[in-house]
């Protein structure tokens, strides 16, 4: 069964540009994985300081391939100095 997830993230005031050079790294990469069926990321117009990530992967086999990446690895050894807040949801869809 496939997994979306959304990924609210918030940058500190002074590392806007640091937190997106980041998050852009994870794109391509996350995108050419075995069993990525959609993986984005987005800032917000309304709040240039948040960002979302959109990704679904085709089981938790691919999402857990996902998390021992080289790529995720990287993000989350050097996301947080960059994040005044971050959540995430698992999403159902609606038939």
């Amino acid at each position: 069964m496939a997994i979306t997830k959304n990924v609210f993230f918030v940058a500190k005031d002074d590392s806007i540009n640091e937190l997106k050079s980041l998050l852009e790294t994870m794109v391509k990469a996350s995108q050419a994985e075995e069993g990525c069926l959609l993986y984005n990321i987005y800032q917000t117009d309304n709040d240039p300081k948040t960002f979302v990530v959109i990704e679904t992967w085709e089981n938790e086999s691919a999402l857990d391939g996902h998390k021992n990446s080289k790529h995720y690895k990287h993000y989350k050894a050097n996301f947080e100095p960059f994040v005044a807040n971050k959540w995430s949801n698992e999403l159902t869809p609606i038939d």
